[in-house]
């Protein structure tokens, strides 16, 4: 079953492609026609292309592993920001730090100073530096949550990205492609989608189709999440079941390792006299 509506992506845009003259010849399979100079996307191609990235996004969800979303342009920024933080994955929403992928050990020792910088304020070492030494910390402070502040809960790599405008956030692209982390993005008619894994063909310049296709894709993971939950409520009484069921045996292992210990004593004591009455007739000789 369709996770989209037609008319929905209509009413969105998502269908108005890149100026005619600017298109990539390798996106031709997702295109319909030309209108005004404007190339127009076959939207029933889209809806097959976003319910194939929302079912594996889901599944990924399910398994709890997480999606870094990417979207650094000025429309997109926010409303990525804003889904992704509701179904609690990571984003990057201001600027793609090289090596984030790549270097990552680095981006987490940035993360844990921000980390160092909180635990100084809250211990009071903070208040102990000169006024000039507060400043800087706090400037530093301000940088590194406005670059790494969306994925400090970020402990490993993540299991995929999704990206907003393939040429712009480039880099994210070739990092994740050098690590074979699977690429999930928005496609314009003016890109090259080969380096992509999951091409979703639609209009990367509008906040309105933007938000249409998050709001479909991060539903899928909000779905994934709730039946990752589900599955651990239902897994804890069962535990607890094959624990009571354990415990009798745990009791009749412990009540015969005592009765074992408790036997060892009367042995020694049965056998000491038997030694006594053996070395009697050699004392005689």
């Amino acid at each position: 079953m369709s996770r989209t509506n037609f008319q929905e992506l209509l009413d969105a845009g998502v269908h108005f492609g890149h100026l005619a003259r600017k298109w990539n010849p390798k996106m031709a399979p997702y295109i319909f026609d030309q209108k005004n100079g404007i190339h127009i996307i076959d939207l029933h191609k889209t809806i097959v292309k976003i319910d194939e990235a929302a079912e594996e996004m889901k599944m990924l969800a399910k398994s709890g592993r997480k999606i870094l979303f990417v979207a650094t342009k000025k429309q997109a920024k926010d409303i990525v920001s804003e889904k992704a933080t509701a179904v609690g994955m990571p984003s990057v929403t201001e600027r793609w730090a090289g090596g984030m992928l790549t270097n990552f050990p680095t981006i987490r020792k940035a993360i844990k100073k921000m980390s160092t910088i909180d635990k100084m304020k809250e211990d009071g070492t903070f208040e102990k530096l000169a006024k000039r030494e507060r400043l800087q910390v706090d400037r530093q402070r301000a940088k590194l949550e406005k670059n790494l502040g969306s994925i400090r809960d970020m402990s490993r790599l993540p299991s995929a990205i999704f990206v907003i405008d393939i040429q712009k956030e480039a880099n994210a692209v070739k990092e994740a492609n050098r690590l074979n982390i699977p690429v999930f993005a928005m496609v314009d008619t003016c890109c090259d989608p080969t380096s992509i894994d999951y091409v979703i063909p639609a209009n990367d310049d509008a906040a309105k189709s933007i938000e249409c296709i998050m709001n479909v894709l991060c539903g899928a993971i909000a779905e994934g999440l709730e039946e990752r939950k589900l599955e651990k409520d239902k897994e804890a009484p069962a535990e607890e079941a094959a624990e009571a069921a354990k415990a009798p045996a745990r009791k009749l292992r412990a009540r015969k390792g005592a009765e074992a210990k408790a036997e060892e004593p009367a042995a020694e004591a049965a056998e000491a006299p038997a030694e006594a009455k053996a070395e009697e007739p050699a004392k005689a000789e």
